[in-house]
């Protein structure tokens, strides 16, 4: 039986992960991290996509499983960052954003594992890219390889940590989910996942809810606009 479980954060990357792994697992659970993060709402999204994925494909909600919620509070304590503080996103001397938060994928993936390991659960499957994103050390293939390793000797298993979005730009990965659910599937990214790290869900744009202003509405809205011209 293969198994796994998906780093859901509520936002389109994993959210279209979501469904790669209920297309290719039997069986299909969730994880989701509360470290007070300034968006949220996204959180809040985490039971209506799960809700509503499960109604696209009879297949799907058989192999969709249990959703977890983890308190990881004290990340969001020790770091000042624009993901966790009310303050201006701005880049450093070397064009790093301050909305990278130190050792958050490194928590969530040791913590994944954690549970993985008492479900028995095998693939771990993150949204992290390294071709359209914001230079965070941590969604790098060799950070996410190298982390493989560590989490297999730390806990004498066989872990696989899949990103299947990582050699995909935003426009890839819109059309990687039209292949994955058609329309329906797009849409409901559209209507119901979160990216905006300002949490922003009073204005809709024709790729969803956000600011429109942040680099991650930036990304969202840039990707949509490649995918629709193609």
């Amino acid at each position: 039986m293969t198994t796994a479980l998906v780093l859901l954060s509520g936002g389109q990357d994993s959210t279209t992960c979501l469904a790669w792994a209920l297309a290719r697992f039997e069986r299909v659970e969730t994880i989701g991290f509360d470290y007070r993060q300034r968006h949220s709402v996204e959180l809040e999204q985490r039971a209506k996509i799960r809700g509503k994925i499960a109604m696209l494909d009879p297949a799907w909600a058989k192999r969709l499983g249990e959703d977890h919620r983890l308190d990881l509070g004290l990340l969001g304590e020790i770091s000042a960052t624009a993901m966790t503080r009310d303050i201006e996103i701005v880049c450093d001397e070397k064009g790093l954003p301050n909305t990278f938060v130190p050792g958050r994928n490194l928590m969530f993936f040791t913590f994944a594992a954690a549970l993985a390991f008492r479900r028995g659960l095998r693939h771990l499957v993150g949204g992290m890219c390294e071709t359209d994103y914001s230079g965070y050390p941590d969604c790098r293939d060799d950070t996410l390889k190298a982390l493989q390793v560590v989490l297999n000797l730390g806990m004498e298993k066989n872990f696989i940590v899949d990103t299947p979005l990582m050699w995909l730009d935003k426009a890839e990965t819109w059309q990687l989910a039209e292949k994955l659910g058609g329309h329906a599937f797009v849409e409901l990214i559209v209507e119901d996942t979160h990216s905006c790290y300002l949490g922003n869900r009073a204005r809709k744009w024709d790729w969803g809810y956000g600011c429109g202003e942040c680099p991650a509405c930036r990304l969202r809205a840039e990707g949509w606009r490649k995918y629709r011209a193609e």
